[in-house]
């Protein structure tokens, strides 16, 4: 089974592996490069540990906590030295007259400024953290699709030397005919063009295997894959659940609880403007010493700004723009999320169809047309053209069925990624 197992294996490695970027995402990991033969759950696991995207993008956790302490810090107090009535004319010449204050000041924040800047960033983390999830999932369809370009290349590899097998084999029978005098030798030259164009699709689909391999190695960062092979069942195609199960399931994606998330960072941030519109008070104390008698004297005060122009209304306008933005893009995003679904859905039942009618009526068809046209030949029933006709037919719906197959898993995935769910169950009896 391709998908089945891997899927909720990959949603606790999800889980698992967000706590532990939130945790420490400076500290490197460890290279991974599975060896041996590849499951789809080691390569997501892979995948998940290394990938180069999501070791960058994990430092966003860091920086959101920062920022978390950086919102729940008070203001600094400042130290203030004030110098008067010196370098004047008369009295005030030189600094005989000089005044000189040491003051000590401190901004007190009014209204719970600091509690709420730290909601903010509390809620930028939360926000931040969904991100790196939807990231993460983003990784697995790929990998996943990437593991299925793997597999459905290794059945195209197969399928292309047991064609090439056949050509041989079609090749040696008729030159068995020429020398017996019961074909002519245009024929044998047919056969072995039928040879030539058989290794040479067989070379290619060689070459798109190691490029597939290298594709899907690179999703671990690694620039030589070191497995052997992709093991699954390409044509083990599994009962999914219902359109409407899927259509509850979008709803608890992160491509949508983002926008939760990004509305509990909107509200905050429309709370903490409103409240920064209140100015802070500043109070002041310190000591002032008069340079003509030697005397000392306290002084203290306490400013406060008085918002007569600036009452921080842009910033409160803006906070609420985007706080209406984040529900009109959510709105959007469900309707195109919806439409995608159902398009989605229908093609993958439509490639399920497709997989079973190559395999189970058109494939089956072939084989037994191959074998009584190449009994035909053998008695002199048929021609040689006729012969390689329905040989070359069998080839094109084996090919077929491999695509079909893969594309099939390819939309599954997409679904998968949509709906950010394990689709694949057993089937019923």
């Amino acid at each position: 089974m391709l998908l089945a197992v891997a899927r909720a294996w990959a949603s606790c490695a999800l889980l698992f592996l967000s706590v532990v970027s939130s945790v420490d995402a400076q500290s490197p990991a460890e290279p991974v490069n599975p060896e041996g033969e590849l499951t789809l759950a080691r390569a997501i696991d892979a995948a998940l540990r290394s990938n180069p995207d999501l070791l960058a993008s994990a430092y966003e956790l860091s920086a959101a906590q920062a920022r978390i302490v950086q919102a729940d810090l008070r203001p600094n107090p400042e130290l203030g030295v004030e110098l008067e009535n010196f370098a004047g004319t008369g009295a005030a010449r030189g600094v005989d007259s000089l005044e000189t204050t040491l003051s000590l000041s401190q901004v007190v924040e009014l209204g719970g400024k600091r509690g709420l800047r730290r909601a903010a960033a509390e809620a930028d983390l939360d926000f931040a953290s969904i991100e790196q999830r939807a990231r993460e999932l983003d990784v697995l369809s790929e990998v996943t699709g990437r593991f299925i370009d793997v597999v459905a290349a290794q059945e195209r590899v197969r399928f292309a030397v047991q064609a090439t097998a056949l050509s041989q084999k079609t090749l040696d029978a008729i030159g068995a005919r020429v020398e017996a005098g019961r074909s002519p030798e245009a024929e044998r030259s047919r056969a072995r063009i039928a040879l030539t164009r058989a290794l040479i699709e067989q070379r290619q689909a060689e070459s798109e295997l190691r490029a597939a391999r290298y594709a899907l190695s690179a999703a671990w960062g690694s620039p030589e894959p070191a497995f052997t092979t992709a093991r699954a069942e390409l044509f083990d195609l599994r009962a999914v659940e219902s359109f409407q199960a899927l259509m509850d399931r979008l709803e608890q994606s992160p491509d949508f609880t983002r926008f939760a998330s990004e509305a509990r960072l909107r509200e905050a941030e429309l709370r903490l403007a409103r409240v920064q519109a209140r100015p802070n008070l500043t109070f002041s104390v310190g000591m002032r010493r008069f340079e003509e008698n030697n005397d000392a004297a306290l002084v203290a005060g306490f400013s406060m700004p008085l918002p007569i122009y600036d009452k921080n209304q842009g910033t409160i306008r803006e906070a609420q723009v985007r706080l209406n933005q984040t529900d009109a893009l959510r709105n959007a995003a469900r309707i195109k999320a919806r439409a995608s679904l159902l398009a989605l859905y229908q093609e993958m039942n439509t490639g399920r169809a497709r997989v079973d009618t190559l395999r189970n009526e058109a494939l089956p068809q072939a084989q037994l047309a191959l074998d009584q046209t190449r009994n035909g030949y053998d008695r002199g029933r048929f021609s040689f053209l006729e012969l390689i006709t329905v040989q070359e037919e069998l080839l094109a719906l084996q090919a077929a069925a491999i695509d079909a197959a893969a594309d099939y898993h390819r939309v599954l995935a997409e679904i998968e990624r949509l709906t950010s769910a394990a689709l694949t169950r057993p089937m019923t009896p």
